[in-house]
């Protein structure tokens, strides 16, 4: 397993790929010892960052992950969560992060996340992040990130922050949805945040295993426009090529595009993991290294089929 360091801060090593925890959240119909088990293998592999949210089945992402630290060991993992768009005022923000903390069964947070800014902009930013300064002062939080945030909103909270950094920001990244590339990934590089990739597999499309004739059903994704069958057509081509490659290198499509995402400096795809077959999936996924006529090719062709804008 390769590590970076997260924001450029040496003291912030992650594994180049992380395991994302929605699926523990009651919404993936995952079973909650299988979750567990996949943490372990993760950690087996080399993973060591994990990431969760206080959002993610109303606080039982964070319960299923405390338990599995205290499995497998709080010290062979950097732990990061996120508190919700409900909790931004500076008070709420204080009691998130301690009942955060507690469900997580730590001492401290690793990497705590705006999970979404204020939409409404009802709540001053200079209160949410005056907020994390708090916590990072007072040892709660080793590094402050942020989620889904455009490039005037982390110009924003860098302004209040001063000396401390945002590391990070979590967005929704991979071949089919690339819109961060055009002002999100040139600030985040400029100002050495990295790039938390989520939904990396655009939840489950690069895959391969969905068609129109076969959608999700049954779970989150029941419903998405992700499956919709003009877009499932869309992403057949970028499909076979992911398939190609996955022959070529004995891995699956999935396996493919998430070395793309990782094989970027300063990104780190967070795929879920559901049991300790996808995890060590995830895992084997960085360990090896396409060519950079290959990662040319796939990018022309995803340029080529790239999903219009959905929603989150």
């Amino acid at each position: 397993m390769e590590y970076t360091a997260l924001g450029h801060n040496e003291k912030l090593r992650v594994s180049k790929i992380g395991t994302g925890l929605w699926q523990a959240s009651n919404a993936w119909n995952a079973v909650e010892e299988d979750v567990i088990e996949a943490v372990g293998t993760a950690k087996e592999k080399g993973i060591n960052f994990l990431d969760t949210a206080e959002a993610y089945g109303k606080g039982n992402s964070e319960r299923v992950l405390g338990k599995a630290l205290k499995e497998y060991g709080r010290e062979n993992f950097f732990v990061a969560t996120k508190v919700a768009g409900a909790h931004l005022r500076y008070d709420e923000l204080q009691r998130a992060a301690s009942a955060s903390i507690k469900r997580l069964g730590v001492d401290y947070i690793d990497l705590y996340q705006i999970h979404w800014p204020d939409p409404w902009e009802q709540i001053p930013m200079s209160q949410t992040f005056r907020a994390m300064k708090k916590l990072h002062e007072e040892g709660k939080i080793r590094a402050v990130g942020v989620s889904n945030f455009a490039v005037r909103d982390m110009e924003e909270a860098r302004g209040i922050l001063g000396d401390l950094p945002i590391v990070s920001n979590q967005v929704r990244y991979n071949l089919l949805q690339r819109n961060i590339e055009e002002e999100v990934v040139p600030f985040c590089k400029k100002n050495n945040i990295s790039i938390i990739a989520w939904s990396p597999l655009a939840q489950g499309v690069l895959t391969g295993k969905y068609s129109p004739e076969n959608i999700p059903n049954g779970d989150v994704r029941e419903g998405n426009e992700l499956f919709a069958p003009k877009n499932l057509e869309k992403a057949k081509e970028i499909l076979s090529m992911l398939k190609s490659l996955g022959e070529k290198y004995s891995k699956t499509p999935a396996q493919i595009a998430l070395n793309w995402l990782a094989s970027k400096k300063d990104v780190i795809p967070i795929p879920g993991a559901k049991n300790s077959k996808q995890a060590m999936e995830n895992a084997d996924s960085v360990s090896f290294k396409l060519t950079g006529r290959e990662i040319s090719e796939m990018e022309s062709l995803s340029s080529a089929t790239i999903f219009d804008y959905l929603p989150a």
